[in-house]
């Protein structure tokens, strides 16, 4: 679950962390009387779960609070594509007005997980203010790494090193190794997955603030956290993803057109390999789980039914803890309830396979069995 600026800084800020002055507007009445508030001059930021912002024109620095007012009004209640957006962009619902900085240094700095270390690790750079991507790209000897060892945690000796590779003196620097065992408790109280600050900032009378703030939380984490519940924004969310996690189903969208039903994630990753074997991008990964009921197939099902670029669904079901009868039930059922005619391609193998073929060919709908991937290949393909 991502969260947004305002709502990551009010964290930051329970630990002890700086963050500049600033208050969340969801009118311009409110961006122009906030911003009047601050003197006439702030920074006007989009609200979305989505980076990029500011080369995308969702940041506007203002010298009057007219100037926010009219920012505000062009901006909320409009879709922001930014380079992390798809091509429809999110809704911006609420900007932040903030005060301005008297920055003298820009920092970057990050905690996320290392995968093949096991282990988060924090990521700095002292070319902050910039997208992390090209000065990986320009300058890959400017960003520096630190591993975290899971039972140690982040030890002293590892902050005053990375202070040191910031360039970073006196009372800047004992601040940020300060800020950065702040961060750190911050990414596990949360259970975060990504925990990042672009820019941290040096104000001239040597003061560290956070500029920028980004938190995600890790969904099976959740649990944990009621009270981070409320601070989820759905609509800043792909709606056929957000209903799909309402019904604990692991669904992703992507841009094909074949649908594709699946118990077991590396079975629905190859199954996705197969839809692109046969020249039809597959429209979503989803692994619908082994205790499905029929109802829960049904509303996966459904959720693959209702993206309109589906031309086409795949089911590829090892019936085990997930029987292949339920499968076909709960997936004649969908198609039922959506009045749906789409070609339906079936692969099932395992426990009551007779059951689920019997259940499908009474159907009525417009069924193709596979008995292998490479007879599945070939459906798709002259479904198309």
């Amino acid at each position: 679950m991502k969260l947004h600026e305002y709502q990551a800084k009010e964290i930051f800020s329970r630990y002890g962390i700086l963050v500049p002055n600033s208050t969340v507007a969801h009118t311009p009445e409110e961006a122009r009387d906030i911003t009047d508030k601050m003197g006439g001059r702030a920074a006007v930021k989009a609200q979305v779960h989505a980076g990029g912002r500011g080369k995308a024109g969702g940041v506007k620095i203002v010298q009057t609070s007219e100037d926010a007012y009219k920012f505000a009004k062009s901006i909320l209640g409009k879709y922001l594509v930014t380079p992390q957006t798809d091509d429809q962009g999110v809704p911006v619902n609420s900007v932040l007005v903030e005060e301005l900085a008297d920055i003298e240094t820009e920092i970057y700095i990050a905690i996320t997980i290392d995968r093949d270390a096991r282990s988060a690790v924090m990521i700095i750079s002292p070319s902050g203010g910039t997208d992390i991507e090209e000065v990986a790209q320009s300058t890959p000897e400017m960003i520096f790494s630190e591993p975290i060892e899971p039972v140690l945690g982040l030890m002293p000796f590892q902050t005053r090193r990375m202070t040191r590779q910031l360039g970073l003196e006196g009372s800047a620097a004992r601040d940020t190794a300060k800020l950065m065992m702040s961060l750190y408790q911050i990414y596990l109280d949360n259970d975060c997955s990504l925990l990042e600050i672009n820019p941290l900032i040096i104000t001239k009378d040597q003061k560290v603030v956070a500029l920028d703030a980004k938190l995600d939380i890790e969904d099976d984490a959740l649990f944990r956290h009621k009270d981070l519940h409320e601070l989820r924004d759905r609509s800043q969310e792909d709606q056929l993803e957000a209903s799909a996690s309402d019904q604990d189903i692991a669904y992703v969208n992507l841009d094909g057109d074949t649908g594709c039903l699946v118990n077991g994630a590396g079975l629905a990753m190859a199954t996705l390999d197969v839809a692109n074997a046969a020249g039809a991008a597959p429209a979503n990964f989803l692994d619908v789980g082994g205790g499905a009921t029929d109802e829960k197939v049904a509303e996966a099902v459904s959720i693959i039914l209702s993206d309109p670029k589906v031309k086409r669904v795949l089911v590829n079901v090892f019936g085990g803890i997930l029987r292949c009868d339920v499968a076909a039930r709960g997936t004649v059922l969908a198609y039922n309830r959506n009045n749906c005619t789409l070609p339906l391609i079936v692969r099932m193998l395992g426990t009551n396979l007779e059951e689920g073929k019997e259940i499908l060919r009474n159907s009525g709908l417009n069924v193709i069995f596979a008995d292998t991937l490479t007879e599945a290949a070939k459906a798709i393909s002259e479904s198309r």
